[in-house]
C-alpha cells in the first residue's frame, strides 16, 4: 500500500464537540478508501504530538480554522512544511470555518473526505512573521470588530448571578417559596435586568501606524489608519491595501500595492491574523514564502 493510501486523521476535540455526527461521517468515508490511523488529541500539546509522530502517513485534519492553522504553525515551527501535504475535513460553527472556504476546501463532510482521497496538492503562499508565527488567509489591523461592543446585554453577568441566586434560594425553600411576593419581585427584576439593550456600538478610532512595503513607506505615522489589510495572493507577493481615515481629507483614498515584505510600526496595536488576534506589538515585518505549503483540493 502506498503512502498515499495511509492516512493520520487528527480530529480536534472541539469539532468532536460541535458536530459529532459529522466527524463519524467523515471517518466513515476516509476508512472506505485509505487504511486510517485515528488520533483524538486532548488538546493543543497533544494535537503538536500526534503530528510529530505521523511518519510517513498524510495527515488530515478534522475540524475548524484554529485547527488547521494550529497544524500549519506545528509543521513551520519543525520546518517541515515542504514536505508535508496537508489535508483537512472542515467541521465546526459556520463563523469557524471562514479560512477552509476561502482555501477551496469543500464545505460538507463527505465532499471535502472525498477530496482528500481524490484530490491533489496545491502549493500556497504563507505569511511569515518576525516571530515565526503564520498567515493562511489575510491578517487585519485594527482586529476585524475590535472596539465594538458585544451583543450580550451589559448587565447579563449580574443577572445571571442574581438568577441563580434566586434559584438556589427557591431549591432550599421549597415550592412554597415560589408563593412569596419577596422572590415574586426578586425574579421580575432579573428579567428587567436581562431584557436591557446592549449598549450601542463605540467606532474604532483611527491608528497612527507606519506602513511599509518593500521597504517604502506607503503611509507615516503623521496620517491616521482606519485598517489594514495584508493577504497572501499567490506568485511570492502578497496584496496590501491601507485605509487612511476619512479624516486625512482629500489623500483618503485607499493605497494598495503588492509586496514581499510588509512592515507595521507605531504606538502598540492588535492584529488578526486568520482566526487568532495578538498583540500588542509596537512593530511588526511579514514576509510571503512562495509556495510554501501544500493543501489538498479537489482536482
Amino acid at each position: 500500500m502506498s503512502a498515499r493510501d495511509q492516512l493520520l486523521v487528527v480530529i480536534d476535540p472541539v469539532a468532536r464537540r460541535t458536530d459529532g455526527e459529522s466527524v463519524r461521517i467523515a471517518k466513515d468515508v476516509l476508512g472506505a478508501g485509505a487504511a486510517v490511523r485515528v488520533c483524538l488529541p486532548d488538546g493543543p500539546e497533544d494535537f503538536t504530538k500526534a503530528l510529530a509522530r505521523r511518519g510517513t502517513r498524510r495527515l488530515v485534519v478534522i475540524g475548524d480554522d484554529r485547527a488547521l492553522l494550529r497544524a500549519v504553525a506545528a509543521l513551520h515551527r519543525e520546518r517541515d512544511l515542504a514536505g508535508c501535504a496537508l489535508s483537512v475535513v472542515p467541521v465546526g460553527a459556520a463563523q469557524s470555518l471562514t479560512l477552509t472556504r476561502g482555501l477551496g476546501v469543500p464545505a460538507g463532510a463527505v465532499a471535502a473526505a472525498r477530496a482528500v482521497l481524490e484530490g491533489a496538492e496545491r502549493r500556497l503562499d504563507l505569511l511569515v512573521d518576525d516571530s515565526d508565527g503564520v498567515v493562511l488567509g489575510d491578517l487585519r489591523i485594527p482586529p476585524v470588530g475590535a472596539g465594538r461592543s458585544s451583543s450580550v446585554p451589559e448587565d447579563v453577568s449580574s443577572s445571571v448571578g442574581a438568577g441563580a441566586s434566586a434559584r438556589v434560594i427557591a431549591g432550599r425553600a421549597g415550592v412554597a417559596a415560589e408563593g412569596h411576593a419577596w422572590l415574586r419581585s426578586c425574579q421580575s427584576f432579573v428579567r428587567t435586568l436581562a431584557a436591557r439593550p446592549a449598549r450601542p456600538s463605540r467606532p474604532v478610532p483611527p491608528a497612527r501606524l507606519r506602513i511599509e512595503a518593500d521597504g517604502v513607506t506607503l503611509v507615516g505615522l503623521d496620517q491616521p489608519v482606519e485598517g489594514v489589510r495584508v493577504t497572501a495572493g499567490g506568485g511570492g507577493l502578497a496584496r496590501v491595501e491601507v485605509r487612511p481615515s476619512p479624516s486625512a481629507g482629500a489623500d483618503a483614498s485607499p493605497v494598495r500595492v503588492r509586496a514581499r515584505t510588509v512592515t507595521v510600526s507605531g504606538a502598540d496595536f492588535r492584529y488578526r491574523a486568520d482566526a487568532v488576534v495578538a498583540g500588542p506589538v509596537r512593530t511588526r515585518t511579514w514576509t510571503v514564502r512562495a509556495r510554501a505549503w501544500g493543501l489538498t483540493l479537489p482536482r
